[in-house]
């Protein structure tokens, strides 16, 4: 019997098009047109560096004082990105709900999805084993088992005959 390819090399080609695919939505996000900044398009991707909790659901005083920072940043005419910079400038680093793709920090957004897309590989090429094993299984006659007596087969075989 020959082992088809078949799976395996799906699995390549759908993980050569999923790192693509990821690459393509990085570059176009990134090369879109800066638009004007609002309070809660910026709330949702930055932290209250006192609460550690988004800055849209935080109540502290040191989270109104980074919404009124924000506020003016956006009164400025900053961009989303700008206003990022500005806050990583005065807060530092830990007031970034995401990390930046850059660095280590690239794994936080690469792992996932290759996870997955392992996870899926390795179900497409095992699946038909386990299946083709399970086939073999059933048609094999069961091993060990003692053998009927001829009077008991005709009497398993007539009840059988009588319920269907």
């Amino acid at each position: 019997m020959r082992r088809r390819r078949f799976p395996v090399l799906g699995v390549a080609l759908a993980l050569a098009l999923a790192l693509s695919l990821a690459g393509a939505l990085a570059t176009a996000a990134a090369a879109g047109p800066p638009t004007r900044a609002s309070l809660t398009d910026v709330e949702d991707e930055v932290m209250c560096v006192v609460c550690h909790t988004p800055l849209a659901v935080s109540e502290s005083p040191q989270a109104d004082s980074e919404r009124q920072y924000i506020r003016t940043l956006i009164a400025q005419g900053l961009t989303k990105s700008q206003i990022k910079q500005e806050l990583v400038a005065q807060y530092g680093q830990s007031v970034l709900a995401l990390p930046s793709p850059h660095g280590f920090n690239l794994t936080v957004y690469i792992l996932p999805p290759a996870v997955l897309l392992l996870g899926v590989g390795l179900l497409v090429v095992t699946l038909p084993k386990w299946r083709r094993r399970a086939r073999a299984a059933a048609l094999r006659p069961a091993a060990g088992g003692p053998a009927l007596d001829p009077a008991e087969a005709r009497r398993l075989e007539d009840d059988i005959a009588r319920f269907e």
